[in-house]
């Protein structure tokens, strides 16, 4: 079954250290561009992605990541991978189990918190992808592994390049309480 096979190749993914694969910048439309490099900016997400062009902007959802296997294996060509509309594509377990809401991870220049904010699989996901690869990234498995992605706040703006390193950092929770100026 094509599920089975799709969840477990999402679950190959590294745990600790992974790797930006896709850049895409969602245009007016649903226009996409890939380029080699962007600035991820607090309060404006990827730069030229149209995530800043709103006004009713959710800053726990300033840029979205999703698993590359999973979108290269759900996608079946290449060209098809950007279509999801998820800002960094990385070859990292993003599921709950291994990044919980508040894991931070640092990409290039870049440091991001993930969000608890809900992604789910859509009208235009099952339009680009089909309906069995919705349903399963709606599917508590899906969920639980994030295989419609995760969303993301900004902690520190940098630019990030395909190729990039992706480290799990220290949360601020494990940090203990902030410190005073």
């Amino acid at each position: 079954m094509r599920s089975q096979a799709l969840l477990d190749i999402a679950r190959s993914a590294p745990k600790r250290e992974g790797v930006l694969k896709l850049i895409v910048l969602r245009l007016p439309g649903e226009g996409r561009s890939l380029p080699e490099s962007a600035r991820l900016s607090p309060g404006l997400g990827l730069e030229g992605d149209r995530w800043g062009l709103k006004a009713d902007r959710v800053l726990s959802a300033e840029v979205s990541l999703m698993n590359a296997r999973f979108i290269e294996a759900a996608a079946e060509r290449p060209e098809r991978r950007g279509l999801s509309g998820d800002n960094l594509v990385v070859d990292l377990d993003l599921s709950v189990e291994n990044l919980p809401p508040g894991s931070r991870l640092r990409v290039g220049e870049a440091l991001l918190e993930l969000s608890g904010h809900p992604h789910h699989g859509c009208s235009k996901f099952q339009r680009h992808y089909g309906r069995e690869v919705r349903e399963l990234v709606d599917s508590p498995e899906g969920v639980s592994l994030r295989l419609r992605g995760v969303y993301a706040r900004i902690v520190e703006g940098g630019l990030v390049r395909l190729g990039d390193a992706l480290m799990t950092e220290p949360s601020r929770s494990s940090e203990g309480p902030p410190r005073p100026a």
